[in-house]
């Protein structure tokens, strides 16, 4: 089963949903560096539904350069790439998650599906004291 078959949905579409209650922002981080975010989950997964890195970047409104270069960074901090691409040209490029890719979006997804289910209750009550737009 594909990450994107399983998710709540990416974190741009709900933030984009006009959806204005009270919700997590998971992000995992090695030391001072974040290894894996909304951002990064979101790219892999645009990357993983269009077979490309500039069309997934295009979706979130990304430049092709932020795109490729978050992608550079996503395999450079995982031990084996979660990212393969080949190169444009007369037969046109793409990219693909790994089996690697895939897992950690998928894992990523699953955390962050559990962390907004613990926090539901107190995010609802959050919502209570919050004052109106």
């Amino acid at each position: 089963m594909r990450p994107s078959d399983t998710s709540t949905g990416t974190t741009a579409a709900r933030a984009a949903s006009g959806d204005r209650r009270p919700r997590l922002s998971l992000r995992v981080m090695r030391g001072r560096a974040g290894v894996l975010g909304p951002g990064k989950a979101d790219l892999l997964e645009g990357i993983d539904q269009t077979g490309s890195i500039a069309a997934a970047g295009r979706r979130m409104k990304m430049s092709y350069k932020r795109a490729w270069q978050l992608a550079e960074e996503l395999n450079r901090v995982f031990r084996d790439p979660l990212i393969e691409a080949s190169k444009g040209g007369s037969g046109g490029g793409g990219a693909q998650l790994t089996a690697l890719g895939r897992q950690v979006l998928a894992r990523y997804r699953r955390i962050e599906a559990a962390c907004e289910q613990a926090a539901a209750t107190d995010l609802a009550a959050l919502q209570r004291h919050l004052a109106q737009d």
